[in-house]
């Protein structure tokens, strides 16, 4: 189902037409809680967001918030939403994180990210402020080096899940994925690897028997395989969640009952229910070189424009030009 289109009156004055949809992502594309969060907040009390489609830059889309009930949030660095999360629930919007949360320092893959052990407290923080239901750890990509093999990744993640377990309901992982081009570049710039079959399997086992200890779901993201009755196929975009955390919400719960089924507009093996992601490649500053969505040159360029337009309706601040409509044009046009 295509989503609900409606008018819109943009900053400028312009008459546009924008899509309403009911679940939000933010954001696939970049880490918007980190670096964008204030900028998130200003345009959701505007009540829109010009989104750019990195495959036609060119042709305007307006995402209006006039519907939405829902936010899923993707974060290494959640800290900057915190300030924002009274106004979350005074809108009485449903809301949950998923946080990744992995430890490739010694390798500096994740230059940009707070060192291991403020992530992890910053995980702690945001679980005791909205509930473990709320916090999911992700632990992705898993990918392999020269140096680093399963069992150095394994005792990385148990060290986390050690300290996090109580506080998040679940653990999803997935293996890094080189069909992407900027993947495969850095791949054999940094010689990092997906594991092979046994390898897979043995990390497998090994975070089936530490999960005996923590008790959480294990779930594999985007993953076409099968790993065992221990292992789920995940939805990070999750109907079951949304309805177990937005209960008192009639609307969403509505949405819910009439939309089932996966969004079409994810890769085959995403098992994710629809929603409508509102960021924009290049412009996460994290500089994960395992990552699909980021140009790191082009991210600080990005930035900056960001930084000389914090309140724009996209987040680089990039104009586009349209007529603007007279008074009489806009009123005939609502009627």
């Amino acid at each position: 189902m295509a989503d609900v289109k409606r008018p819109l009156i943009t900053d400028e004055g312009i008459l546009v037409s924008a899509v309403c949809p009911v679940i939000i992502s933010a954001s696939r594309a970049t880490d918007l809680p980190a670096y964008y969060a204030d900028w998130f907040i200003h345009r959701l009390k505007k009540g829109y967001v010009r989104w750019i489609n990195s495959f036609n830059p060119h042709l305007p889309y307006y995402v209006s918030f006039e519907d939405t009930r829902a936010i899923v949030f993707w974060s290494k660095n959640p800290l900057p939403m915190f300030p924002h999360l009274d106004y979350l629930d005074s809108l009485a919007l449903v809301y949950y994180f998923q946080v990744t949360l992995t430890d490739y320092g010694s390798e500096g893959l994740e230059p940009g990210v707070p060192p291991l052990d403020e992530r992890i407290s910053t995980f702690i923080r945001l679980s005791e402020r909205v509930g473990r239901d709320r916090v999911i750890w992700r632990f992705d990509p898993v990918l392999l080096t020269r140096t680093l093999d399963i069992d150095t990744i394994l005792s990385r993640i148990t060290y986390i899940g050690d300290r996090i377990a109580p506080y998040t309901k679940k653990f999803v992982f997935s293996f890094v994925d080189t069909s992407y081009s900027k993947v495969k570049k850095q791949a054999g710039i940094w010689h990092f690897r997906n594991p092979d079959s046994v390898e897979k399997q043995q990390f497998i086992e090994g975070i089936v028997g530490m999960n005996r200890s923590w008790g959480i779901s294990l779930a594999s993201c985007a993953d076409e395989a099968g790993y065992g009755p221990e292992i789920e196929h995940n939805k990070c975009v999750d109907d079951a969640l949304l309805r177990l955390i937005g209960q008192h919400d009639p609307a969403l719960l509505r949405y819910l009952d009439t939309h089932p089924g996966k969004d079409p507009g994810q890769r085959p093996a995403c098992t994710c229910i629809k929603s409508k992601d509102i960021g924009q490649y290049d412009t996460c500053l994290h500089g994960c070189v395992y990552c699909y969505a980021t140009d790191h040159a082009k991210a600080h360029v990005n930035y900056e424009k960001h930084q000389s337009s914090p309140e724009a309706e996209t987040i680089t601040g990039d104009a586009f030009g349209q007529q603007r409509r007279t008074d009489r044009d806009i009123q005939s046009y609502l009627l």
